[in-house]
C-alpha cells in the first residue's frame, strides 16, 4: 500500500504548502525499497546515517534489515523504562558525530519522539520505520516529550518517507497494536475505522494491521497539516497525560494507548452524563465558573508542576467562550454528543479485541475519576469539551 505523498505535497485550503514527504509505504518488505532508496535512490546523496532503535526494536528488525543496519551507524537504547525526555535526548546528543545527515528512527512512538526531535534540533532529516502500528504521530510534526516532569508536546521535524514494513508492525506485541487501534478509535475516524479493533489485530492479521497503520499514518498527516494534534486526540489523550504525570496517583505501568482507551470511556461516560442532564433541562451554565486555583496548587505544585501549567494555560481558552452563546447551544451540544458512538459499541469492540477499560487494570481506583476529569483539562490548552464543561451545573453542582 503506497499513500500518494503528492496529494500532502500541494497547498491547504489555507492556502499554506505543508511538510513535504517523499514517499510512504506500508506493505510487505518496505524495508527492502528503503535499502534500495539509500542504495541508488533518492536517499544516496546521505553518507552518514545514524539508526537509533531500542533494545526490543533492534532484536525484531536486525535480521530483516540487516544491510540497512550495516550502512549506518547505529545506536541502541535501552527500551527499559524509555521515555522521550531529556535524559534520552542527551544519551542521544552524546552520540551524534558531526558528519551524521540522516536519522532513521526505528521502533514505536517513543524512539520516534526521539528522533524527530534530535533532527529538528540539528537540522537534518529522517527516516520513519514504524516497528508496531500504536501511534499516530508517526509524521508529526511535534514530539511528545516529558520535560521537566510535565508531559509537552514540542517542535519537531516529520521524516521525509516513511516506510512501514507488515512483516515487521505485524508481529509486534500485540497491545502495542491494540494501543494503536484504540487511538484511532478515540478520534474522530472512529465510525469509519473501528472494525480494526476486533481479534484481527489480536491474531496479529497483516492485511488488518496494514489498514492500522494506514490510518495512523492518516491521521498524523492531519495533524501535521492542522498544525497540533487536535485531529487525533482530545479529552482522552489528556486523561492519560495526566496520569503519567503522576500527580494524583503513582506510576502506572501501562501503555499511554491503554491508557487512552480507559480514558476514552470515562469521556464518553461523562459525555452521555451531560447530555442526559441538558435533555431533562437540569444543566445550566455558570455565571462564574469554580475556581481551580487551590486544586491546581494542591496537585501539580507538590511535583513543582504549576509554574509550567500555569504558563500552558495562559491565556485561559475559555475567557473565549461566552457564557449566554454556551447556554443557546446545549440543546446542539446534546445533539452532537447524541451521535457519538454508544457505550456498549465501544466496550463490545474493546471486548473482542482484549483492550483495557476499567482504571482497576492500570492500578488505580474509581475514586480518582472525578479528580481526573477536572484536572485533565488543564494539561493542554485545549478547547475541549471537558474543559468546557467546567461553567456548567448540574442540579446544582459543579462538573
Amino acid at each position: 500500500m503506497r499513500v500518494d505523498a503528492d496529494d500532502f505535497a500541494r497547498p491547504c485550503g489555507d492556502g499554506k504548502m505543508h511538510h513535504e514527504i517523499k514517499e510512504i509505504l506500508i506493505e510487505p518488505g518496505a524495508v527492502n525499497a528503503l535499502e534500495e532508496a539509500m542504495s541508488e535512490g533518492f536517499l544516496k546523496e546521505y553518507i552518514s546515517p545514524l539508526l537509533i532503535c531500542d533494545t526490543n526494536t533492534c532484536k525484531a528488525t536486525e535480521k530483516l534489515m540487516e544491510d540497512i543496519f550495516d550502512r549506518c551507524q547505529v545506536l541502541v537504547l535501552d527500551a527499559d523504562d524509555l521515555q522521550a525526555d531529556q535524559h534520552a535526548i542527551e544519551i542521544v546528543e552524546n552520540y551524534m558525530d558531526e558528519d551524521i545527515d540522516l536519522i532513521l528512527a526505528v521502533g514505536s512512538g517513543t524512539v520516534h519522539d526521539i528522533s524527530r526531535y534530535v533532527a529538528f534540533q540539528y537540522k537534518i532529516p529522517f527516516i520513519s520505520v514504524p516497528t508496531a502500528a500504536s501511534a499516530e504521530g508517526f509524521v508529526s510534526t511535534e514530539a511528545e516529550m516529558v520535560w521537566n516532569g510535565q508531559k509537552k508536546l514540542i517542535a519537531a521535524e516529520a521524516p521525509i518517507a516513511v516506510y512501514a514494513d507488515t512483516d515487521i508492525f505485524a508481529n509486534a506485541p500485540t497491545e502495542l497494536n491494540l494501543s494503536g487501534a484504540i487511538r484511532v478509535n478515540s478520534s474522530d475516524t472512529y465510525l469509519t475505522e473501528r472494525k480494526i479493533s476486533e481479534t484481527q489485530i489480536k491474531e496479529g492479521d497483516p492485511d488488518t494491521c496494514e489498514k492500522l497503520m494506514y490510518a495512523l499514518i492518516l491521521s498524523g498527516l492531519a495533524m501535521q497539516m492542522v498544525g497540533n494534534s487536535r485531529p487525533a486526540s482530545c479529552a482522552e489523550h489528556h486523561l492519560s497525560h495526566l496520569w503519567e504525570m503522576e500527580v494524583i496517583n503513582g506510576p502506572l505501568d501501562a501503555l499511554h494507548g491503554e491508557k487512552v482507551s480507559i480514558g476514552t470511556l470515562i469521556v464518553l461516560r461523562e459525555y452521555n452524563r451531560i447530555a442526559r442532564a441538558i435533555r431533562e433541562g437540569r444543566c445550566r451554565v455558570l455565571s462564574e465558573r469554580e475556581d481551580d486555583t487551590e486544586l491546581l496548587e494542591k496537585t501539580f505544585g507538590k511535583k513543582h508542576l504549576l509554574e509550567g501549567i500555569i504558563e500552558e494555560n495562559t491565556p485561559d481558552p475559555l475567557e473565549e467562550v461566552s457564557p449566554a452563546r454556551l447556554e443557546s447551544c446545549l440543546s446542539e451540544i446534546a445533539d452532537i454528543i447524541e451521535e457519538l458512538p454508544r457505550e456498549e459499541e465501544l466496550v463490545h469492540a474493546m471486548d473482542k479485541a482484549g483492550c483495557k477499560q476499567s482504571v482497576y487494570e492500570i492500578g488505580l481506583t474509581e475514586e480518582i475519576i472525578p479528580q481526573s476529569l477536572k484536572l485533565a483539562p488543564y494539561v493542554r490548552r485545549r478547547l475541549s469539551f471537558l474543559r468546557v464543561s467546567r461553567m456548567l451545573e448540574i442540579e446544582g453542582e459543579c462538573l
